[in-house]
């Protein structure tokens, strides 16, 4: 081998070694580059309410189950910490788009932030003066959130909730204990609702205009026998077969009756458009 062709290999052998070295140096580059990017915030992403969808796919497990005390000390953390801002909402209660809910106007409006067979994340939206009518959720659990504004809150569990299924009419009175009758005002802390207990049948009155977060698992589906029934309750006097009970007051341990109705006028709501802040599903 020559001088000239000894110089020319080991030139190249140096080549070699120091694109080897660039190439692991930009490697490192990239790697370091995607942790950073996976740190900060993504645009449109709330980074708390994120965590509040990623919690409840791991929280809710699908029809006949309800969280466990710890699955649901972990939700209320989050939903606990979470602002008007998380889901694009101003502390004047200005909406996504104004037009959509209209000033004076008692009607109440949803969003929905997401939904799948498991549970649901939606925003209500209530005017003053707004209701939604008592009202049940049959084998759910439910997490309520205000976010914004005051509400009165009226609820009740049945008194005897493994027999009530068991009446022979569903417009048949049926003796109810009351859980809350009282005021909320946001920031509060998030209500929980079993199926069974925590004020399963509850009834939403606006005071000022209000904004609440709701998360149900699982969602309300007819098909399979989760449909909403709806009640007017009956603070004194005697039932229709002539048992007396006692008048509902600001006293949890007071009792009332409660009798199924038909879908309350007020009970009409409309859908709109959520345009805040998105969740993000990676198994989609």
């Amino acid at each position: 081998m020559t001088i000239e062709t000894a110089r020319l290999m080991d030139r190249i052998r140096r080549s070699d070694a120091v694109g080897h070295v660039e190439k692991v140096i930009k490697k490192k580059r990239c790697r370091r580059k995607a942790r950073i990017l996976l740190k900060r915030p993504v645009p449109g992403v709330s980074m708390t309410l994120q965590r509040l969808f990623e919690s409840c796919r791991e929280v809710f497990k699908g029809p006949g189950t309800v969280p466990s005390p710890g699955d649901v000390q972990k939700l209320c953390h989050i939903l606990d910490g979470m602002k008007p801002e998380d889901v694009g909402l101003s502390r004047d209660l200005q909406f996504f788009n104004p037009k959509e809910v209209v000033e004076g106007s008692a009607r109440v409006s949803y969003a929905t932030i997401y939904q799948c067979e498991s549970f649901s994340i939606c925003i209500f939206f209530l005017p003053a003066t707004a209701v939604i009518p008592l009202h049940n959720h049959p084998e759910m659990t439910v997490f309520n959130k205000l976010l914004l504004g005051t509400m009165h809150i009226k609820a009740y569990d049945w008194a005897d909730p493994l027999n009530c299924d068991k009446l022979a009419s569903p417009s048949r009175p049926r003796l109810a204990r009351i859980e809350a009758n009282r005021q909320f005002k946001a920031p509060c802390d998030t209500s929980v609702l079993y199926p069974t207990s925590g004020g399963n049948i509850h009834e939403f009155t606006a005071v000022t205009p209000c904004a609440v977060l709701d998360v149900m698992g699982p969602p309300y589906s007819k098909d399979d026998g989760r449909d909403c029934s709806y009640y007017k309750d009956t603070r004194c006097g005697v039932s229709s077969n002539g048992e007396e009970f006692a008048k509902v007051e600001d006293d949890e341990d007071c009792y009332g009756w409660l009798e199924e109705i038909e879908m309350p006028k007020e009970s009409e709501m409309d859908g709109i458009e959520y345009l805040g802040p998105r969740v993000l599903d990676v198994t989609t």
